[in-house]
């Protein structure tokens, strides 16, 4: 007779929990946004200036419980540029100054302004194309009841993912071999997701990010660890770091 009494509180605990959380994103994410306006319009001046365009590109996305937004990026790419959705390493669609901007993930700093929107969280699982979304439809019911991030453990553990993407078929080898691993740390973070964990994948994005280290995500329970180099002699852990890397959002 007290199952519902429990469902109850652990319905008020998970409301309370989102609510802190929407709460830190909105104090964290305007924060930042006050901080970085500067160098945010110098990198607009910047990117008008090594070619003609937009400073911002905005792309179609699938946020929370199903609904589309414009996720807001830095553009990258020449603005006439055409092609498919994912760009690899070498894309030539890239300006000079948008390569850069992708290879150090500056590219994503705009999405700051999706968080203070409350289309995305800092945190979160990677909000996706809707084309991609419509492959995993079934996957993504669980995936889609907490806000997409601009961090996460899918974003962590794919950070160079660019560097590996099979430049002859960037699509067809992100939906048959990166997607799927992708989809199932992103239900595993829907699913178990705290503020603890939050903060453990933001101390860890700085590592992977900013530091250019290479992270582990444990499959089953979301551990970050940061990965070793495997000898010949070295036995293989319980931590298997991802086979391929983050996906760099195509413009």
């Amino acid at each position: 007779m007290s199952l519902p009494g429990a469902m109850t509180e652990r319905t008020l605990l998970g409301v309370i929990d989102d609510a802190v959380k929407r709460g830190l994103d909105i104090l964290a994410a305007s924060a930042l946004l006050l901080l970085l306006a500067i160098p945010i319009a110098l990198i607009v001046v910047l990117i008008r200036i090594d070619s003609p365009g937009p400073g911002f590109y905005r792309c179609r996305r699938i946020g929370f419980r199903g609904r589309e937004f414009m996720m807001l990026k830095f553009r990258k790419m020449h603005d006439d540029a055409e092609g498919p959705a994912l760009t690899t390493k070498s894309d030539e669609r890239f300006t000079r100054f948008g390569r850069f901007l992708a290879s150090s993930k500056l590219d994503e700093v705009p999405q700051l302004w999706n968080v203070v929107k409350g289309q995305m969280s800092l945190v979160g699982p990677r909000p996706e194309d809707p084309s991609f979304v419509e492959e995993w439809a079934e996957a993504y019911d669980t995936i889609l009841e907490v806000r997409p991030g601009v961090t996460g453990l899918s974003q962590i553990a794919f950070a160079k993912e660019s560097e590996i993407l099979d430049p002859e078929d960037s699509v067809g080898h992100y939906l048959t071999s990166i997607l799927p691993q992708k989809v199932r740390m992103d239900q595993l973070y829907a699913r178990r997701r705290t503020l603890l964990m939050d903060g453990r994948i933001l101390f860890w994005t700085v590592a992977a990010v900013l530091l250019r280290r290479d992270v582990a995500v444990h499959r089953e329970t979301g551990r970050l660890n940061m990965r070793r180099r495997r000898t010949s002699t070295q036995p293989v852990g319980s931590l298997q770091p991802a086979v391929v890397r983050q996906r760099v959002e195509g413009q």
